[in-house]
């Protein structure tokens, strides 16, 4: 990208990178809402759901290093058009899935792919070439508030277009709704990506080859991207499970609804003090303290009866905490590497979040379905989140010399 290129307004680059974050986040969070309708009737039981939630997540983490390169490359706006897509056809394909590994194919693998090109990665690129560094993290914790708020809003919509639609004609609309995203992604067509910009743009100081090698050599880089996994675990097992694990404790559907929503309102919250907050004070100490956090409320939560007020303390809490680790760690990523390689390096950082993932979503459907219980993945959430924040306490935050730059300087 031309390093002189005109820059595009603020609000319209919050503006639509919101609502495009709105639309994908909003419609993911409420996955958990379609466990026990298509399993009871498919005839599938609940490890077969988890684990094409499980495959999503990994498709989003592997896709995601790739549709970050092609963002970096060729500018937001192809990428989240192709997004807008797939997120569509994989969600009729969800619908209309008739058989384990198809719903694994279009749930899993197009769904994750989709998210890929439309969530954090894409998004906080195009933020970090096109805002200032001083009201960066502030700009990337409103994109991460409008998540929240999509999640917010969406999750009771979905519950609404399952109790009145059915499940199946539920997923179309979300469909119609998905494609919504390519006209917002107009407002994000960077100046200096364009066709007749290629070829002309100003040379990089390193490849996506050499940006990547020297992020692996860097601790503190593979230390966030560590307790990112923690991340994907707590949030994506507390997100698909939590409906099936409120309903077995006896409580009614709605209850676990408003959990949901209530999880994104109150991260709406979550995200954007973590990002104003990220402008002040060391990053490393907002991330270590949302996930000791996490660790404390999951285990109040468990030795309290589970009742509907306690469910609402609960999910209120754990909202504040929620993806309130997103602006932090992709702001530490672009103070560490810049913005050139911003979306590969955060798409890197978020696989190791999608691992996690993968296995929390993964392990919740088959210890339940192996012991009829949640608990020892409650158990291994908690454990895990003291060692992330243990993980975040070294991190070193400064910017990292580029070989290519010096080996420059060295030469003039």
């Amino acid at each position: 990208m031309h390093s002189n290129a005109k820059k595009l307004s603020m609000l319209q680059v919050l503006a639509c990178g919101a609502g495009v974050v709105t639309l994908s986040m909003g419609i993911r969070h409420g996955f958990g809402l379609w466990l026990q309708p298509i399993t009871q009737d498919m005839g599938w039981p609940r490890q077969t759901f988890a684990l094409a939630m499980a495959v999503q997540n990994l498709s989003w983490g592997l896709f995601g290093i790739l549709g970050g390169m092609a963002a970096d490359r060729f500018g937001a706006f192809r990428v989240l058009l192709v997004g807008a897509l797939l997120y569509a056809l994989g969600l009729v394909g969800m619908a209309f899935a008739p058989t384990p590994l198809l719903f694994a194919l279009t749930t899993g693998v197009l769904i994750g792919a989709a998210q890929s090109c439309t969530t954090y990665a894409v998004i906080y690129g195009v933020l970090g070439r096109q805002i200032a560094p001083e009201r960066r993290s502030w700009a990337m914790g409103v994109a991460a508030a409008a998540g929240s708020f999509g999640q917010f809003l969406m999750v009771p919509l979905e519950g609404q277009f399952i109790a009145q639609l059915g499940w199946q004609n539920a997923l179309l609309a979300l469909a119609a709704m998905a494609l919504l995203i390519a006209p917002l992604a107009w407002g994000l067509r960077e100046p200096g990506f364009h066709a007749s910009a290629q070829g002309s743009s100003a040379p990089r100081s390193q490849s996506a080859g050499q940006a990547f090698a020297q992020a692996l050599r860097h601790p503190s880089f593979m230390l966030l991207t560590a307790s990112y996994f923690v991340c994907g675990f707590q949030v994506v097992f507390i997100g698909v499970h939590m409906p099936s694990f409120l309903k077995d404790q006896g409580l009614a559907p709605q209850v676990a609804s408003m959990a949901l929503a209530l999880i994104g309102l109150f991260n709406v919250f979550g995200t954007y003090f973590s990002g104003a907050l990220g402008q002040r004070m060391g990053k490393r100490h907002i991330l270590a303290f949302i996930y000791l956090a996490r660790a404390v409320c999951i285990s109040v939560f468990l030795l309290l009866p589970i009742t509907p007020l306690s469910v609402y303390v609960f999910s209120a809490v754990m909202g504040v905490l929620w993806l309130s680790t997103v602006p932090p760690t992709n702001a530490t990523v672009a103070q560490m590497f810049g913005v050139q390689h911003l979306s590969m390096l955060s798409g890197f950082a978020f696989f190791s979040h999608q691992i996690g993932s993968f296995l929390g979503v993964w392990l919740g459907g088959y210890l339940y379905d192996t012991t009829g219980s949640y608990h020892i993945v409650w158990y291994l959430a908690i454990a895990l989140g003291l060692l992330a924040g243990l993980l975040c306490l070294p991190i070193r935050e400064h910017a990292v010399a580029r070989p290519a730059l010096a080996a420059a300087a060295q030469g003039a």
